[in-house]
């Protein structure tokens, strides 16, 4: 968070949710020091010196870590007591989702040719049927990897620093419209239909998975500043897809004052306007808008996509998504085109490093969806029967979504290094280990510990649940955790948590939130540290 975002500014975005940045877990770190040549036989002076900081004298800290092969815990404060986890919470919801459906597994979204064909001519709609891809190609690299920024585009309009991917969210899209061509089919004297019947979206998650994801059902938008100061910024954005349309009055400032640009929407979404302000000489500032018809938004994008692949369509591309007109099976009617997703533990790194909340709610549905059900709650059965298959102690485990934002989420640091544990044993441990965020490399830790000698030995999902404080104008944080493997010595590793609840910042300025994160990555270094002078 940036410290010139203005007090107030800062506690209205936080005041309104509890955990707006739940989850996000960016972490920034300063250096520490090496270790001592021997280890002390207590806790490291360094994390004591952390935990007694008078800021913290209301807060509850918690640390476990424990050799995952003989059990044995070398440290322990509150490993048994509930902990709000932040977006260590994800580790149970990914794992899960990655047991169920399988690292492998790939998602092949078809689409349906529904009626007659009459040469180059279908009579009747091409049906896109959605099978909850979570990029559908918008992330995807050339070598079939997904793409990823420290801090993603989902969190660009509360956290400074957000940045895009360059690959072309609408990247799927396009090609399905390429094989429709191949197919030969150059026109539709029908309609292009969504068919999003693979789960209903569940509200009680939030944010709600659609079957039917582009671009993380958002519109980018990336304001740049103008030559000189009080010129127009200038405006990007993207999918550009009919009938969204933006407008920008944000206005070029004096270089080193504060960005502040504020993003608003009509009703259906469509229209977006932003204002504000952008320092002169800045980098660009990214926001986003939320699509809110995912559908509708899909359907005309696919008709534009096949307009550009040479393929007409008689219906309007603008206007609701017609799912009256879905058929109750596709016996019949061909598949004239196929995408194939990345297998799903490129979308698990994806979801851990950068804390995907969207992604981490939707596993929930996925695994649902392997019962035969479309309700999205029937998802955490599964995930409840997994937790009990990896010997996770179930009832120290309290979650409502899969990303760790519901206010009832909570957890035991000995669960979270149940779960740990777990991966340890099994063939995907370095690949699951790897897609963890690693401190001074990548993901939410990418800007920690560059120089430190933790630098690329902590592997670990990091958490943060803050609100507004209206009562003491502050900012209330619920949670900051970090919880994953400590590398002890080359090729071994400890799982861990250390984590805070009950902290609060001193004022409104959300650098108050980061430097709580500060304090539990740097506990994580030198248990890391201090872990590696015994050996």
């Amino acid at each position: 968070m940036s410290p010139s975002v203005p007090h107030r500014t800062a506690r209205r975005r936080l005041a309104g949710t509890v955990g707006v940045l739940l989850a996000v877990g960016v972490v920034i770190t300063g250096l520490v020091q090496a270790a001592p040549s021997s280890a002390p036989p207590t806790l490291d002076p360094r994390i004591t010196s952390i935990l007694r900081k008078p800021e913290y004298r209301h807060a509850q800290w918690g640390l476990l870590q424990q050799n995952p092969e003989t059990r044995k815990v070398t440290q322990s404060r509150s490993a048994d007591q509930f902990f709000i986890p932040g977006s260590t919470a994800k580790l149970f919801s990914v794992s899960a989702t990655w047991h169920t459906l399988g690292g492998g597994h790939r998602f092949v979204t078809p689409v349906h040719a529904v009626g007659q064909r009459r040469g180059a001519t279908l009579r009747g709609d091409l049906d896109l049927v959605a099978q909850g891809d979570l990029t559908l190609g918008g992330r995807t690299r050339k070598d079939g990897t997904v793409d990823f920024t420290a801090i993603d585009h989902t969190y660009a309009n509360d956290v400074p620093g957000a940045t895009l991917t360059p690959q072309d969210p609408l990247a799927g899209l396009h090609h399905l419209a390429q094989h429709v061509r191949k197919s030969g089919i150059r026109r539709v004297d029908g309609d292009v239909v969504v068919d999003a019947r693979l789960f209903r979206p569940d509200p009680a998650l939030a944010p709600a998975p659609t079957p039917l994801i582009i671009n993380d059902n958002l519109i980018d938008l990336l304001t740049s500043p103008g030559a000189r100061v009080g010129a127009p910024a200038g405006l990007q954005w993207r999918p550009k897809v009919a009938p969204y349309h933006v407008t920008s009055a944000v206005r070029t400032v004096a270089a080193g004052k504060p960005a502040d640009i504020t993003v608003s929407s009509s009703a259906d979404g469509t229209r977006i306007r932003l204002t504000g302000t952008i320092a002169a000489g800045s980098a660009p500032v990214l926001r986003v808008s939320a699509v809110k018809d995912p559908n509708a938004f899909g359907r005309t994008a696919m008709i534009e996509a096949l307009k550009r692949a040479g393929v007409e369509v008689r219906a309007k591309a603008i206007g609701p998504n017609p799912s009256g007109q879905l058929p109750k099976s596709y016996q019949g009617a061909p598949a004239v085109a196929r995408y194939t997703s990345p297998s799903y533990a490129q979308y698990a790194k994806l979801i851990l490093k950068v804390s995907h909340n969207l992604g981490a709610n939707l596993g929930i549905c996925l695994m649902s969806t392997t019962t035969g059900s479309t309700n999205c709650e029937d998802g955490f059965p599964v995930l409840a029967r997994f937790l009990e298959h990896a010997q996770v102690d179930r009832k120290a485990v309290q979650l409502a979504d899969g990303r760790g934002g519901n206010p009832a989420d909570r957890t035991t640091p000995r669960a979270l290094a149940q779960i740990l544990t777990y991966w340890q044993h099994t063939p995907d441990a370095l690949r699951f280990r790897t897609s963890l965020p690693i401190l001074g490399v990548d993901g939410t830790l990418a800007d920690s510990c560059h120089s430190c000698p933790s630098r690329g030995k902590v592997f670990a999902k990091t958490g943060t649940a803050a609100g507004g404080d209206t009562l003491n104008d502050r900012l209330a944080v619920g949670a900051e955790t970090a919880a994953g493997y400590l590398e002890t010595r080359p090729g071994r590793f400890d799982v861990f948590f250390a984590g805070v609840n009950g902290a609060s910042t001193p004022n409104a300025d959300i650098n108050g939130v980061l430097a709580i994160g500060n304090d539990v990555a740097d506990v994580a270094a030198h248990l890391q540290q201090q872990a590696s002078a015994r050996h």
